[in-house]
């Protein structure tokens, strides 16, 4: 059985990852082929070119870099035709894939397509459902209401959970000994999460640093741990230079893979509270049951279109997920240090105000079931017609 798979960020990677362990697991006779990261390649992908290429987000963001990307959907779509799989899963990036899918369904219309990540349809642009019913047959789903959207629009739908619930935590053993190990003792500790592509880091690395400045004069003692993302973490190392409070961060490529997670897993539960990127690492923090505060920005001309466009009042997800307002978030103009700093101390003196929010995200999303790589692979063979050996 022959996969293509695309994923663009390491949110994308770590499902594809996961999609790729349970599709082994079902079946002996699997093959890969497509553009990943380093969570597809230890399943056994060789990328075709980095995916860092394809971690671009925000209209003035891609601009600068149209004609290169446009030769990689060009590129992508040819090899594919190429290689003729059994199935395509793309994996989120709808920007990049579904470009991709146009033009493999326009020269090998009976190729299956599989669409990992519904687009947020609920949240803005809701035409995109029926945009992708030409391309995609299939949809898995992440968060348990998203299915209708998709079926509405023609298409397949499987909730399969978010991977996030089937990730190892850290036990209170492995906590301590990341404490003692960096000298943090029972300091309150801060994790400062800044994102996963070079736009998100530098602007936002300024904010959130200048941010720990009212936490730190609060909090006399605190510590600071930035956990970087592998395609950026030479810039968060910079970046993170000049931040009072002489923060601890863990470098990805200054260690194996499996260590740098050992160590990122700790620090997650470790944090007394977190601030963070918006985006998947809020699941994560939830996972980790560690508090936090979500703060964003982008480009001014992405800033003002997408305001407009939003259906929702929160883009948080533990937000969306529990169906409360129970992170804070300060998101474009509000994106500032002084506020962000305000409540991540508020936090730090009341963290259990979140706990509930946090507990039934996890619930919600399939905690204590079949791990949803495992189910994503099921759902894809099922929509083959195939049966696992």
């Amino acid at each position: 059985m022959k996969v293509f798979l695309i994923a663009g960020e390491p949110s994308g990677d770590l499902l594809g990852g996961a999609l790729m362990a349970g599709l082994k697991s079902l079946r002996s006779d699997m093959a890969f082929e497509g553009i990943g990261g380093p969570a597809m390649a230890e399943e056994g992908l060789a990328s075709r070119f980095d995916m860092s290429e394809l971690s671009v987000m925000g209209i003035a963001e891609v601009l600068p870099r149209y004609r290169h990307l446009m030769r990689r959907i060009r590129e992508t779509a040819a090899a594919i035709v190429a290689a003729r799989p059994d199935v395509v899963v793309t994996i989120d990036s709808p920007d990049f894939c579904l470009r991709v899918l146009r033009r493999v369904r326009a020269e090998a219309p009976g190729i299956r397509t599989v669409h990992y990540v519904a687009p947020t349809v609920w949240a803005w642009r809701p035409h995109r459902a029926q945009r992708m019913a030409g391309l995609v047959d299939q949809v898995l789903t992440l968060f348990p209401f998203e299915p209708p959207y998709m079926e509405a629009a023609g298409m397949r739908a499987d909730f399969v959970g978010h991977p996030v619930v089937a990730e190892p935590q850290a036990g209170p053993a492995e906590i301590a000994e990341f404490r003692e190990r960096h000298g943090i003792g029972s300091a309150p500790l801060v994790l400062v999460l800044p994102g996963s592509r070079r736009g998100e880091v530098s602007r936002l690395a300024p904010i959130f640093g200048a941010a720990l400045a009212p936490v730190l004069a609060a909090k006399p003692g605190a510590r600071v741990v930035v956990p970087a993302a592998e395609p950026v973490a030479d810039l968060v190392r910079e970046a993170c230079a000049g931040w009072p409070g002489v923060p601890l961060v863990l470098d990805p490529s200054a260690m194996e893979r499996a260590a740098y997670l050992t160590e990122k897993r700790a620090a997650f539960g470790a944090a007394d509270v977190a601030l963070a990127a918006s985006g998947t690492v809020s699941l994560e923090l939830a996972a980790a049951g560690t508090p936090m505060v979500i703060a964003y920005d982008m480009a001014w001309l992405s800033r003002q279109i997408i305001r407009r466009m939003l259906l929702v009042d929160t883009v948080t997800l533990v937000n969306l997920v529990a169906e409360s307002r129970t992170v804070p978030e300060f998101l474009g103009a509000d994106c500032r240090p002084e506020p962000i700093g305000k409540a991540l101390v508020a936090l730090i003196d009341a963290p259990d105000r979140q706990e509930a929010a946090l507990a039934l995200t996890m619930e919600r999303l399939g905690r204590g079931g079949e791990a949803p790589g495992l189910r994503a692979a099921r759902a894809v063979l099922d929509g083959l017609g195939m049966r696992p050996d």
